[in-house]
């Protein structure tokens, strides 16, 4: 009895062995075959262009395409998203390593008039830079590089020391230009600080408190945009508005040094903190200096065409006016009445809603709109004061000793 219950069950077990073979060898191949036809569809094979070669196809190559090296970009507003959509994000060791040789100390020799001794007294001052172009061109602060400087030395990161001069700065807007005689110099490519969102990642490259700790790294985030700050310059109290917040550490030193965002692009140039609070820094938007650069780059001078009106925002006019209210454009609160703007009409109270038909909301997006001009070029403005009515006028050009209109 036991001897024929073993002989079933082996004969059972060999049955199901028979099966599995036969299963296994039919369903190997098979499997094989549909993995490797699934891969192919997913992973898409190079395919092979008209000279033979293999390609990448487009899509993969999108997302694998490091940030551009062209700092000087003439189209920066117009094909913005489509080249943001295939700038690849990088880690923060990357973009530093990246973007390190682009940042320069900047070492100013200023002279000042001291009245008790009725004489000249020198002293040095130290901030930061960033190399926009090849061929010399450097941006930092008005307050690192303006004014009367004696002498103005800028250190690279490969151990040189170059004397530079400023060849355009202004106060409001706390920029500046400085050229140093050098090519071949390792710019950082220029974001879009209009793309900005609060939350991103934010990287602050400077000189804080000298070149003792020159190229200082730190981090953090998009703490705010369109901030708006009362600062005193050469000409009284002034605002400055459309700057970044960012808590990323920004100490004296840090001013004129780049703000990065995360595809290694400079969004703005770090500028003020506030002292009595920790975190709280702010930068001055990039776009505002790109046709400036590139007028420089191009033409080797800015020749700033002139409107003649200093105009606020809605978040500047309960410092000025407690009683005004702004839902948009922006407020005269100045005009030059020897400027175009006087001569065709507009007057201090009229409110700027557009320019050539571009929305106007801020003086920051105004001067934008106004440098990408040249002297000589007609605009078309719409204004409101008692009506809304539209201004043709002639850019003007304004000189260390007046007011030339071409």
């Amino acid at each position: 009895m036991f001897e024929d219950r073993n002989r079933g069950r082996g004969k059972f077990i060999r049955s199901i062995l028979i099966t599995l073979v036969i299963s296994l060898g039919i369903g190997i191949p098979v499997f094989l075959f549909a993995s490797n036809y699934i891969v192919k569809d997913v992973e898409q094979e190079p395919q092979v262009g008209e000279a033979g070669e293999k390609t990448v196809p487009q899509q993969i190559l999108a997302t694998q395409t490091p940030a551009t090296n062209n700092i000087v970009q003439n189209d920066i507003m117009q094909n913005n998203a489509a080249r943001v959509n295939t700038v690849q994000e990088y880690s923060i060791q990357e973009i530093v390593k990246s973007a390190m040789p682009g940042v320069v100390g900047i070492s100013v020799l200023k002279v000042d008039r001291n009245s008790i001794f009725d004489r000249n007294t020198e002293s040095w001052g130290v901030g930061s830079g960033v190399i926009v172009s090849t061929n010399g061109y450097i941006l930092t602060n008005h307050h690192v590089a303006g004014g009367k400087n004696k002498r103005i030395i800028v250190s690279f990161e490969d151990g040189r020391n170059i004397d530079g001069t400023t060849v355009w700065s202004d106060p409001i807007l706390d920029l500046a230009i400085v050229k140093v005689n050098a090519t071949g110099l390792q710019p950082i490519p220029l974001g879009d600080a209009n793309e900005l969102v609060v939350g991103e990642m934010a990287i602050a490259i400077g000189n804080p408190l000298g070149l003792q700790f020159q190229r200082t790294v730190t981090s953090g985030i998009i703490s705010a945009l369109n901030r708006t700050i009362e600062i005193e310059t050469e000409g009284g109290i002034n605002y400055m508005e459309d700057l970044i917040q960012t808590d990323a550490s920004i100490n004296p030193g840090n001013s004129g040094g780049p703000l990065i965002n995360s595809k290694g692009q400079v969004v703005g140039i770090n500028t003020v903190k506030v002292t009595s609070a920790e975190g709280i820094g702010f930068a001055v938007p990039i776009n505002i200096a790109v046709p400036i650069i590139n007028q420089f780059v191009e033409n080797g001078e800015f020749v700033e065409p002139y409107l003649g009106v200093f105009a606020y925002d809605k978040e500047v006019i309960p410092y000025i006016d407690p009683g005004k209210s702004l839902d948009k454009g922006v407020y005269i609160a100045r005009i030059d009445e020897n400027g175009p703007a006087y001569k065709s009409g507009l007057r201090v109270g009229c409110i700027i809603k557009e320019v050539d038909g571009k929305e106007v909301n801020t003086m920051m997006q105004l001067r934008t709109y106004i440098y990408s001009k040249r002297p000589g070029d007609i605009i078309n403005i719409t204004c409101q004061d008692e009506t809304i009515r539209n201004v043709s006028l002639k850019l003007g050009v304004k000189e260390k000793d007046g007011l030339v209109t071409r």
